[in-house]
């Protein structure tokens, strides 16, 4: 702890000076830091995206659970998964970043360190932000600007009744990883891999945007149940889901496939929803990622569930602010 009155072993200046010295510059940004602004070029024909979130330390990750490394490159999946299930290429990134006084320079340095490896790895520039001291905790508000080509960024409203649903590699198994670590169990980061470092899925949704074949995509931030009940909500229809097609993740020596649960309602998998028309064919693999059809898109306002041959309801059962989540 740093006693009060007293600063801490680094300023918001000598912050941004090392964090500018390691950001680098990629394609679209004509000035990163170091101005009151940014300029981005936007290419002609192109439309720029820009989503938004928060990494909040007690909600979406722990001091004593997540390393440094790992919180911010989940900071900077959640921003990038936007701009994928929209078929956008990223391009720069704002991190607004808030810290308590306690926090140490080597935590700093370390969450950095996570943040600009997967940066540097999808060509995205951290092109500005801000710092403050926090008195609650970590707080990291993420911006990511992206584009597509003008008129076809793939939105959540495009669903049709007859459309195939279909969903991007495994789920469930952030979810497992999170009750186990509740439970108070070990957990290592080896077996939770797609957990601890989720990979946005780019590369899928733009070969889907360039290639005309998802008419509504969603990424599964907050579970499938309430991330396909957005699709419905947006694109005015229903869906019905097979159990015993949906992929669920296998979780290395914990017993095999997650229970049916959490690949239903379990959040921050950073996968891909998304549905296609009847006429239209889509391989079992997409840049390398498991492509796996579980439903299809009805008439009937809400969403179905068959399993062994009985038909319910299924309810959005995932993450929602504001709302009491089990």
């Amino acid at each position: 702890m740093v006693p009060e009155g007293e600063d801490l072993a680094f300023t918001e200046k000598s912050l941004i000076e090392r964090v500018r010295a390691r950001a680098g510059r990629g394609k679209g940004v004509v000035l990163g830091m170091g101005d009151d602004c940014a300029i981005l070029k936007v290419p002609a024909g192109q439309e720029m995206l820009v989503t938004t979130d928060f990494s909040l330390e007690g909600v979406h990750f722990r001091r004593e659970w997540h390393a440094p490394e790992v919180v911010g490159w989940r900071c900077l999946t959640r921003g990038l998964s936007d701009i994928a299930a929209m078929g956008g290429e990223p391009v720069a990134a704002f991190l607004s970043l808030g810290l308590p006084r306690e926090i140490a320079e080597g935590w700093v340095d370390r969450f950095f360190a996570g943040f600009l490896e997967l940066a540097a790895e999808f060509n995205v520039t951290l092109a500005g932000g801000d710092t403050a001291e926090s008195e609650h905790g970590i707080l990291a508000d993420i911006v990511v600007v992206g584009s597509a080509p003008k008129g076809k960024a793939i939105r959540r409203s495009g669903a049709r009744v007859g459309d195939r649903i279909y969903v991007t590699g495994e789920l469930g198994g952030s979810a497992a990883m999170v009750e186990r670590l509740y439970a108070g169990r070990r957990v290592k980061s080896a077996g939770y891999s797609r957990y601890f470092k989720p990979v946005p899925r780019v590369a899928v949704g733009r070969w889907l945007r360039e290639r005309g074949a998802a008419s509504a995509m969603i990424d599964t931030s907050d579970g499938l149940s309430t991330d396909l009940g957005h699709i419905c909500e947006e694109s005015g229809v229903g869906a019905e889901l097979n159990a015993e097609l949906i992929p669920r993740a296998v979780i290395a020596k914990a017993g095999g496939e997650v229970d049916l649960r959490l690949a239903l309602h379990g959040g921050e998998d950073y996968e891909l929803l998304f549905t296609v028309r009847k006429n239209k064919r889509v391989p079992e693999r997409i840049a390398g990622v498991r492509i796996t059809e579980i439903g299809r898109i009805v008439r009937e306002s809400g969403m179905q569930l068959a399993e062994g041959g009985v038909r319910r309801r299924l309810e959005p059962g995932g993450w929602e602010h504001f709302k009491r989540n089990s």
